[in-house]
């Protein structure tokens, strides 16, 4: 039996069910079981679409253009691991650990634990199944709230700027590694022609101020760095005084720069099929490195007391509402919610795969892997302070100066420690490119999903054109007075916007959709609805702990700032900028739409914030093209487009 004939029996039996009298006919509940069965039959797998396929050329009723498809993961598994891959970052390795020594050490993860089961999971759960039921990108999935809109472009614009300078620091990465391939790592030795003669070489005897000053015949203590601060400073950034004096390119970086742009546009103009692969290699590839890492330092002298400095608990801390704070921020940012990546990769799964499991899987990963890290941090730091005579807090850093100072300095310490650098650069390298694969395809599927006629032919030329104008954009950072312009557009850039994200996100399922029609979408794709502490996270826990992060973010900031160095007020105010460009396209794009609506501003809100007609599943447009005119019925329309309207 094929589709078109199970498809005419169920229906046929819907109708004898209303001409006998034993079902009342309702056109919403016509609709919803129209499209139940099309969504069960239609998306189920690959064989289906073959069938309707030969049907098509057969019939010459279903008919599908190439503007209309959509590619989907080749399997489940390619999925796990790309959002892992975009979930877990660098954030994981060079920030987590400092936050949990700075915030009372192994009871800082009580609260940390506590807002990924109240924070991450349930936004893991509403972006995943957002994305797969509609099968859209973080655009175009906001037919589900057409007033909302604003949000995917919201969205879009703080990944894209993401982009620009992460692969900076992506660059600094191969620039690293490059310099790693040599027998003498370069940041070891002060003989160098950068090195001043304030360079000192980590190590026992070499690391007091006194011996500084007897080599100068001055008090310089003050002035010394080690030759790893050294080569940072004056052989990677060739830093300049300050933002207003932004000197030469750096061409050496441009070229990194580059090359680091170009893989990712080799891994991702094929699309998800391709980097679906690639993920295979650059998502496992780093756990193999933190292990061999974790054995080879563990096994440092001193060691055991850097790891004591990690996990020791101090209660009290847990008193504090910055403790609570930060570790909201951290598990927050780090695991990417709100940027629109696990929508986008969610829209790719077939219409019937379980998301459940990896919306609570990926996050504890993500969680896990942070802990994990910070064993390898502290054990490094710990061998570091013995070497230097001094406490693991003098050696503490956080941010690119534990990744591009502590850790290469530690390394340099190593037996054969050139081979220790490679490992731990293209650690970082391949943790970076899985980063990269989320943010860009965010992008890419945000133009691909609501200018398909337009983008979906031209993928490869549209892959090579964004990526030409974020390397472009990147130039200014690889100035030598660039890191200025990095670290302000870091500070500030997603300040407002991911959260505002979010909290909207929970404000538009709990309560406009309805998180009891959300559930409804959901049991069609699983065949099950999930249990109803998830409908009360989405209305009331997640977007109230979401709010008090934005509050306390709001009331915490201070002024950027690098070392001693503080910032003008202009470029302050360029950071407060580039922090509300993201976050405009929301009230924006609000007032355009009401304003294209017709009726009163109370029928335009209502129509508004109503799904538009063609929000749905996209079932590549497999059916009988007459029905498109029968009672103005949309074969992609949701399910039920009047229950659970909570709010009009």
């Amino acid at each position: 039996m094929n589709i078109e004939q199970s498809l005419d029996i169920e229906l046929s039996e819907i109708i004898n069910q209303i001409n006998t009298g034993k079902r009342e006919f309702k056109v919403e509940r016509f609709h919803r079981t129209l499209h139940d069965v099309m969504a069960k039959k239609l998306q189920s797998d690959a064989s289906t679409w073959e069938e309707c396929k030969e049907n098509s050329t057969s019939k010459g009723k279903y008919e599908v253009t190439q503007e209309e498809r959509r590619e989907t993961w080749t399997g489940r598994f390619d999925f796990f691991l790309s959002n892992v891959g975009y979930a877990v970052g660098i954030g994981n390795i060079w920030r987590f650990p400092y936050l949990c020594y700075k915030n009372g050490g192994g009871s800082f993860l009580i609260p940390y634990i506590t807002f990924m089961i109240l924070g991450a999971l349930p936004m893991f759960l509403l972006e995943y199944s957002l994305g797969q039921f509609s099968s859209n990108g973080p655009i175009s999935v906001w037919k589900i709230c057409p007033l909302m809109k604003g949000l995917g472009y919201a969205m879009v614009i703080t990944s894209a700027i993401f982009c620009i300078y992460f692969n900076v620091m992506m660059g600094y990465v191969l620039y690293f590694l490059y310099h790693s391939l040599t027998s003498v790592l370069p940041w070891s030795t002060c003989d160098n022609e950068w090195n001043t003669e304030f360079c000192y070489i980590s190590k026992p005897s070499n690391t007091s101020t006194s011996n500084i000053s007897s080599i100068t015949g001055n008090n310089t203590g003050d002035l010394k760095m080690s030759s790893s601060e050294e080569f940072w400073s004056y052989n990677v950034l060739q830093i300049t005084s300050g933002i207003e004096d932004m000197g030469n390119i750096r061409l050496e970086l441009l070229l990194c720069l580059f090359i680091f742009w170009f893989i990712v546009f080799l891994c991702l103009y094929k699309g998800i099929k391709v980097s679906g692969k690639i993920v295979y290699m650059t998502a496992i590839f780093p756990y193999i490195v933190l292990i061999i890492f974790l054995i080879r330092v563990v096994t440092l002298p001193g060691a055991t007391d850097g790891i004591l400095f990690y996990v020791v608990p101090q209660w009290d801390k847990l008193l504090s509402t910055k403790v609570w704070g930060e570790a909201a921020l951290q598990i927050f940012y780090s695991t990417s919610m709100g940027w629109g990546g696990l929508l986008t990769f969610a829209s790719y799964n077939k219409f019937h795969d379980n998301m459940y499991g990896n919306a609570m899987i990926v996050p504890a990963v993500n969680c896990g892997t942070s802990i994990f890290a910070g064993f390898i941090t502290f054990s490094t730091l710990g061998f570091m302070a013995l070497n230097k005579g001094t406490t693991v807090d003098k050696v503490l850093n956080q941010g690119p100066g534990l990744v591009f100072i502590t850790y290469p300095e530690a390394i340099s310490s190593f037996p054969i420690s050139p081979v220790w650098a490679v490992l731990f650069f293209l650690m970082l390298f391949t943790i970076g490119i899985d980063t990269q694969f989320g943010t860009i395809e965010t992008v890419l599927s945000a133009l691909t999903d609501e200018f398909p006629k337009l983008f979906r032919r031209r993928k490869v030329l549209l892959t090579g054109v964004i990526c030409l104008i974020e390397f472009i954009l990147g130039i200014p950072l690889v100035m030598q007075g660039g890191m200025y312009v990095l670290q302000i557009v870091d500070w500030y850039c997603a300040i407002f916007s991911v959260m505002t994200v979010c909290i909207l996100e929970t404000i538009i399922i709990g309560w406009i959709y309805g998180a009891n029609r959300f559930y409804e979408d959901i049991e069609l794709m699983i065949g099950r609805k999930p249990c109803i502490w998830w409908s009360i996270c989405w209305k009331f826990i997640t977007p109230v702990i979401l709010v008090m992060m934005l509050v306390f973010n709001m009331t915490q900031i201070t002024p950027v700032s690098y070392g001693t160095y503080q910032y003008p007020q202009w470029a302050i105010a360029v950071g407060w900028i580039i922090g509300m460009i993201s976050v405009i396209p929301i009230p924006i794009y609000m007032v355009v739409d009401l304003w294209d609506a017709n009726g009163t501003l109370l029928q335009r809100l209502k129509q508004r914030l109503k799904p538009a007609p063609n929000y749905g599943p996209n079932m590549d447009t497999v059916y009988d093209k007459s029905w498109q005119t029968k009672d103005n019925f949309s074969p992609h329309y949701t399910t039920h487009s009047t229950e659970n309207q909570t709010m009009l």
